[in-house]
């Protein structure tokens, strides 16, 4: 049995949970699989004026008492003051590329957001704030929330496009960028270690000896496979799992000892795996396959295969009971090859 084929034989397995402002909230992008960012506790925002040694300026003052407002507002849990802080027509893009607009539509998410985490913390720093004729400013910074005392943190970068109203400076345009580190490619695979280790697969067509380790580097499950099929020279296999960031998914790609190959796509399921298997067989015929990958305990998953097309035509669905293999006796000789 090979995870990724379509038969078996002789014949024929992300944070992120990393949420908007209407997800996790405004300032809340927890990933399952990133490491948090430490909380800055300074009291206030900080701002830096163009020199060390000179002073803030009058536009550097207003903006830092814009930003002190907004944590304070924030950490009070206070919508009203929050959606006041943007002007009549603003508009609001978070991470995710959403859109939220008018101050009464940002008040309300606010309020969603604080009944869901009364006891989320803001910090905040301004990093630079430059103006742009008399009526506009461009600001730009860094803020960091923890959803409850002493929780994971989250940052992001922001950048807001503030209005002169007034003795005020309201923000008419706010967007926001994730600043958390991108998971590495062992942590989005995480989920899949349990399969490291030796495992066998006997049936009436033969036995499969399995075999799953990490790769040196850690950025990849690799997987070997040996069928026994009676009296017919061994079917051998070579499995590569790994995450495929521009597609946001887990890959698989395996090579048989008879010259075919195939690709296929994991999908966390509810209770499992789920593989969009395609192949290219040795002479040329192409096929497809959806495999479902199940563990029933830590020695034991099922396979099943559905779903099967190989050189156009419609194959038998199958399923499989996988077995972790128990541990060598002390002192017995090493397998073969081994």
């Amino acid at each position: 049995m090979r995870l990724s084929v379509l038969s078996r034989g002789t014949g024929s397995m992300r944070r992120r949970i990393a949420g908007g402002w209407l997800a996790t909230g405004w300032f809340l992008a927890v990933a399952g699989v990133a490491s948090a960012q430490a909380v800055v506790t300074s009291p206030t925002p900080v701002i830096q004026s163009a020199s060390p040694a000179a002073p803030l300026t009058a536009v550097e003052k207003a903006i830092a008492a814009e930003a002190e407002a907004t944590v304070k507002a924030f950490n009070a849990g206070d919508p009203a003051a929050l959606g006041n802080m943007f002007i009549e027509d603003a508009e609001l893009v978070d991470e995710n590329g959403d859109v939220t607009e008018t101050r009464a539509e940002i008040t309300g998410l606010f309020k969603r957001f604080f009944a869901r985490f009364p006891q989320a913390v803001l910090d905040m720093e301004v990093t630079d704030a430059r103006a742009i004729g008399d009526k506009l400013v461009v600001e730009e910074g860094v803020r960091r929330i923890t959803a409850d005392q002493g929780g994971a943190a989250a940052q992001m970068r922001y950048a807001a496009v503030r209005t002169k109203e007034g003795d005020r400076w309201p923000i008419a345009s706010y967007r926001e960028f994730s600043d958390d580190p991108l998971p590495t490619p062992a942590e989005m695979l995480a989920p899949l270690d349990w399969l490291v280790g030796e495992w066998v697969d006997q049936s009436p067509e033969g036995t499969t000896q399995i075999s799953y380790q990490w790769s040196e580097d850690g950025n990849f499950l690799i997987g070997d496979y040996n069928l026994s099929v009676g009296e017919l020279a061994n079917s051998r296999s070579t499995q590569r799992i790994g995450w495929d960031p521009v597609e946001s998914k887990l890959r698989s790609w395996t090579f048989d000892s008879d010259g075919g190959f195939s690709e296929g796509e994991w999908m966390a399921a509810d209770d499992g795996w789920l593989v969009k298997s395609e192949a290219t067989m040795p002479d040329g015929t192409t096929g497809s396959a959806t495999i479902s990958i199940r563990p029933s305990d830590q020695d034991h998953f099922m396979v099943k295969s559905a779903d099967r097309i190989i050189a156009g035509v419609k194959e038998p669905d199958f399923k499989l009971v996988i077995a972790r293999k128990p541990p060598a006796p002390a002192g017995a000789p090493a397998a073969a090859g081994k």
